[in-house]
């Protein structure tokens, strides 16, 4: 088995892995694993932007108060205060990595800020509509210039491995197995600091936003080694993606109604004023969601509309180039006809507990992204806030670490014993492998969506730990197959996700619950779930 050793181990390659990547780089050789291609991950597909408090008529208090009304009541104010509050610098940041923001045409000095839901004022910067893959290019570009970091593509992280630390009870991370799915072999990579950035879990949903690699990995890795996990209940679904039959998790931005777009039911009249009368389509996301989906179960029909005909062409054209471009491809003129949408799971708002430093219950081992649960978003996220946390908590975890830097360089790894991982072929069992996928899925969708029963939560938690024994009876070793190791990740995080959900007596954010259609402002703020040993 070879063994690969380095300062520091990234997995995952979006805005959270690489910006971490990009600040370690001065310190020791960074190790960036990453399942598939560098930029197949859910930063490449934001469009929306990054919320930050840049003009003077725009404070903190704002957004700070806008982020804790989206949040439910279940923000921590104090990780509140730190991200909106380290916003500007990291901004800065991106712009020195090439992060071209849009400018405002009238005064180019300034930026172009637009409006989304939830937000009361202007302070998302964007790049046109695909503002994450502008922001993933220019990390990407600097990454492969440094000669002190090494991207690695097609290796998937499937066990970390713990190292015996001062006492009995404590353990470090010493470092991670790796499939190298092009050369379908194990590796070992050792390194006295280990990140996960491995971003959300939306392909626990049938409908998702998500990329096909949000199979929740890092969480499972976490929880696998003893993490603590929080607050999986809060799926945040968006509630507009384009309907149609040859569109893959095509997301329509938020930022289309924070132009003006309007929500049209199936005979064509706008709804939200029956939902959020003062807000309207710019409530936040978790409002807008349900109003969609009660329109939908009352109507019957497939979809809803997002109409922003009223707005110049060229204007439209020029601010959704992206979303114009392909909802033509579809047959769909967005300047003259309206965006036939669905709700998606979106955002994971829980994950891997970490402090404000992103580091987790394990020595040595941060989180940092959508993996990682912060206390920033609550119960429900607040638009535009997640590539902000990323940027930030990555700056919060490179400042611990450097100033740990000294106890790394003096740490000789203890490795406990090393296992040869057993090996096994699946190719002639994997129908089995798709149906189990395929089940899990559309279980989560059907009883663990938008809106639940604690009945639906029991059944769906009886079917899923059911499935979850045919894997670990037939399938518990290790395959040189993505498909299959991906299948173990999401089936353990799904299954978290319907555990948290059956904790949390009460309908908050993201998480409604009919049996308890109200909030009990004694609840908890975080439902803990960890593995026992």
């Amino acid at each position: 088995m070879e063994i690969i050793k380095g300062d520091f181990i990234i997995i995952g390659s979006g805005l959270a892995g690489l910006s971490l990547a990009l600040k370690l780089k001065n310190l020791g050789e960074v190790i960036v694993l990453t399942k598939k291609r560098v930029f197949d991950n859910a930063t490449s597909l934001a469009q929306g932007g990054i919320a930050c408090v840049l003009e003077e008529d725009n404070h903190f208090d704002l957004h700070r108060r806008d982020t804790e009304i989206a949040g439910d009541g279940l923000c921590d104010p104090e990780i509140v205060d730190l991200v909106i509050k380290k916003g500007p610098e990291r901004i800065k940041d991106l712009l020195e990595w090439g992060v071209n923001f849009d400018r405002d045409p009238e005064n180019p000095k300034r930026f172009h800020l637009t409006l989304e839901g939830g937000h009361s004022r202007k302070r998302v910067l964007h790049v046109g509509d695909y503002t994450g893959r502008a922001i993933e290019n220019a990390l990407i570009q600097r990454a492969v210039e440094s000669p002190t970091i090494s991207l690695l593509e097609n290796h998937l992280a499937f066990e970390l491995i713990l190292e015996k630390g001062c006492s009995s009870d404590t353990c470090r991370v010493a470092g991670v197995y790796v499939i190298d799915l092009i050369k379908s072999q194990i590796k070992l990579f050792l390194a006295p600091v280990v990140a996960i950035c491995t971003g959300g879990a939306g392909k626990a949903y049938l409908y998702t936003s998500n990329p096909d690699t949000a199979t929740g990995d890092g969480i499972a890795l976490a929880y696998e080694a003893g993490c603590r996990i929080a607050n999986m209940e809060f799926i945040q679904f968006h509630p507009t993606c384009l309907y149609h039959p040859k569109a893959k998790n095509f997301l329509i931005s938020e930022a289309l109604r924070g132009e003006g777009g309007v929500l049209l039911n199936a005979e064509g009249k706008p709804f939200m004023h029956k939902y959020d009368p003062v807000r309207l389509e710019l409530a936040p996301r978790d409002i807008v969601t349900r109003a969609i989906d009660m329109e939908l179960k009352q109507s019957g029909a497939e979809c809803v509309y997002l109409d922003i005909t009223s707005l110049p062409s060229d204007y439209v054209k020029r601010r959704f180039p992206h979303i114009y471009e392909t909802c033509l491809k579809y047959g769909i003129d967005i300047t003259s006809q309206p965006i036939p949408v669905v709700p998606a799971a979106h955002y994971l708002c829980g994950g891997i507990l970490t402090n404000c430093w992103g580091q987790t219950d394990i020595p040595n081992l941060f989180a940092v992204g959508e993996c990682a649960c912060t206390g920033l978003h609550g119960a429900n996220r607040l638009a535009s806030n997640s590539l902000l946390e990323a940027v930030v908590f990555s700056h919060q975890a490179y400042l611990r670490i450097k100033e740990d830097l000294a106890l790394y360089k003096e740490w000789s790894i203890r490795l406990p014993t090393l296992k040869e991982p057993i090996i096994m072929d699946i190719k002639e069992e994997k129908v089995f492998i798709s149906h189990n996928w395929d089940i899990i899925r559309k279980i989560m969708w059907d009883l663990v969506g938008i809106v639940r029963t604690t009945k639906m939560l029991e059944f769906a938690l009886k079917r899923i730990s059911l499935i979850r024994r045919e894997i670990e009876e037939n399938w518990n070793s290790v395959y040189l197959d993505l498909d299959v190791m991906e299948l173990k990740f999401l089936s353990l995080v799904a299954e978290l996700i319907v555990k948290s959900a059956l904790q949390r007596r009460e309908s908050r954010g993201t998480h409604y619950l009919l049996d308890y259609p109200k909030k009990d402002y004694n609840y908890q703020r975080y439902t803990i779930l960890q593995k026992n040993f």
